[in-house]
């Protein structure tokens, strides 16, 4: 049994890329509280679960497609997992990179 299965979520989670990096569509962002937070939660066209934004997932895709979530409808990006730095260990993050509409990608069922 993979221990990364055994803790499901109705969020997107580093493991559940299984290490490949893939493109996906915006659908929408909506305000969602999680724990104690309030965050921006972003939506896949023909997928299920979505993606609680951080800091710099989120500035990085208004970067590229403005401050409005609203505009991001209809919008590629890729999502691929990497290490980061949090509470002293280096641990598996999701991160989001912009890329041109003309660009392909992967289509994994998550």
């Amino acid at each position: 049994m993979n221990i990364n299965n055994a803790f499901p979520s109705d969020y997107l989670k580093a493991s559940d890329l299984q290490g490949r990096k893939i493109k996906v569509i915006i659908d929408r962002v909506e305000m969602k509280k999680l724990g104690d937070d309030t965050k921006p939660v972003v939506y896949f066209q023909g997928k299920e679960k979505g993606m609680a934004l951080n800091r710099t997932n989120g500035m990085t895709i208004a970067a590229v497609y403005g401050p409005e979530t609203a505009g991001w409808t209809g919008k590629p990006i890729y999502l691929y997992s990497a290490k980061v730095p949090f509470q002293g260990q280096m641990v598996d993050s999701l991160r989001v990179e912009v890329v041109p509409e003309t660009v392909g990608g992967e289509d994994p069922n998550f």
